[in-house]
């Protein structure tokens, strides 16, 4: 009953951080002063950053990521060796030296879902057995429970429209209720990391209930889930409300569990979870700074992006199957005249890979199995084409010859919307599966890290002279 109350005093823009007397501060034209103090004092000149040789973005003159520690956990492969020399390739992933593209061939030859064996595989660092990996299952399923009154006095209490920080709230609050949370031992940190992996699910779609039922004025339903059922499965039949869904379905988004679980340490989110892990701190601050990092666009939430953007090319573009009509949309993207003028194509490219993302590869085939079930081919068919002419259309008006292709964002949207998935969800969904991979980077540093992790700035201010209060 307070939760609607709270959430109306704090939406109302005059109490928002604002001083109460607002006769006696001009608040806003302060504001606007200070900041444009704070940006002239701010500024860096470009230049100085190829002066002193500073990596931007961890990353080398040619895009390539500084390395900065060793993994076992998963490895990325983007080049091959012709002739001597190193040549881009099309991409692999490797989960604990396993080819990702096996992986899913085995489990989908045998009819199963694979989440559940990634995370062990993640965490162990080996495939289990068929009974390693049923009492695996069954471990999951019965830490997939949240402390008594979790849902009514912290979920509920304060909804919000942003589920990305209603899990972090909600990781943070978790660790009230452990009682040994500060426990950086291996056994204490993979017992925490199993059971968050295990109410990740409850926590994104019981936050999701809460703003949709608080905040957008619906039915709320609070689901209990089946300790027997799968991550992908549990997802499903908590957030519908007749919990119902067809296998193909659960089969599709596990599969893009699976493809979201991990992708190697250089991740911004991953490395973050090694940066706050080495500090010493807590279980739940370290997956709660990781899930900080994931909320970015330019991370976990460009899924939203990608969907957002072919909403607006379906109505802006009059004939789907008309690739002049395409490329005219895609270049107009590019030219900031379109979508969100930011001069992207949002889902089109990578870090790290240039010739194809085997997520992309392996997503495209479930994007159209599901796509042939909906009776949403000619969608399909939309997203293919995007995926075939953006390279083109970037190449042209970027001069970009190494190669730009779908990245793993560019169908998971297609498929989360064809799932009836709402769009507050999507980012939380990719937290869902990439806790495993968070857990199996936090352990590995706690084994093998021995130091804080502290990379150096340099700085440029000049040395200034000190003055008193009143000669300023």
């Amino acid at each position: 009953m307070l939760a609607a109350p709270f959430v109306s005093i704090f939406s109302r823009r005059e109490v928002d951080f604002l001083p109460r007397d607002l006769a006696r501060y001009d608040t806003n034209k302060k504001i606007n002063k200070l900041s444009d103090k704070l940006l002239h004092n701010s500024i860096i000149d470009q230049s100085l950053y190829a002066q002193y040789d500073v990596k931007r973005g961890l990353r080398d003159i040619d895009g390539k990521g500084v390395r900065t520690g060793l993994t076992n956990i998963s490895e990325i492969v983007q080049n091959k060796v012709v002739d001597g020399k190193t040549v881009p390739a099309d991409g692999q992933l490797y989960y604990r030296g396993y080819n990702i593209e096996d992986i899913v061939n085995g489990f989908v030859a045998d009819g199963r879902f694979g989440f559940e064996e990634v995370v062990y595989l993640l965490l162990f660092g080996e495939m289990p057995t068929s009974k390693e990996l049923k009492d695996f299952e069954n471990m999951l399923g019965s830490y997939r429970t949240l402390p008594t009154n979790f849902v009514r006095d912290v979920i509920m209490k304060a909804p919000s429209a942003d589920m990305m920080n209603t899990l972090a709230r909600s990781v943070l609050t978790l660790y009230c209720y452990d009682s040994n949370p500060n426990d950086v031992s291996i056994e204490n940190v993979l017992r925490q990391s199993l059971q968050l992996i295990s109410v990740f699910p409850l926590l994104s779609v019981y936050g999701y209930q809460a703003y949709n039922h608080y905040l957008r004025n619906n039915s709320l339903y609070i689901h209990v889930p089946d300790p027997s059922k799968s991550t992908a499965e549990v997802i499903l039949e908590l957030l519908r409300p007749d919990q119902k869904y067809t296998e193909l379905e659960a089969k599709v988004l596990d599969m893009a569990l699976v493809l979201h679980a991990e992708h190697g340490g250089g991740n911004n989110s991953s490395f973050t979870t090694h940066v706050v892990t080495s500090s010493g701190t807590d279980t739940y601050s370290a997956i709660s700074a990781a899930l900080g990092s994931l909320k970015g666009p330019k991370h976990g939430g460009a899924n939203v992006r990608v969907s957002k953007m072919f909403e607006d090319l379906k109505i802006n573009v009059k004939d789907w199957k008309d690739d002049e009509q395409i490329e005219r949309y895609l270049t107009a993207l590019l030219d900031k005249n379109a979508f969100d003028r930011s001069g992207l194509i949002y889902g089109m490219g990578h870090a790290v890979y240039t010739i194809s993302d085997p997520r992309a590869r392996i997503l495209k085939e479930s994007t159209g199995s599901l796509a042939r079930a909906k009776g949403l081919l000619d969608e399909y068919d939309l997203y293919a084409r995007v995926e075939r002419l953006a390279p083109e259309v970037i190449g042209r008006k970027k001069h970009i010859y190494k190669g730009v292709s779908a990245n793993v964002d560019f169908y998971s949207g297609f498929i989360y919307n064809m799932l009836n998935l709402p769009t507050e969800l999507y980012t939380p969904l990719f937290a869902v599966a990439r806790i495993a991979g968070w857990s199996a980077h936090r352990i590995e540093e706690l084994i093998n890290g021995n130091k804080i992790i502290r990379p150096a700035y340099m700085s440029i201010q000049e040395h200034k002279e000190y003055k008193q209060l009143n000669d300023r």
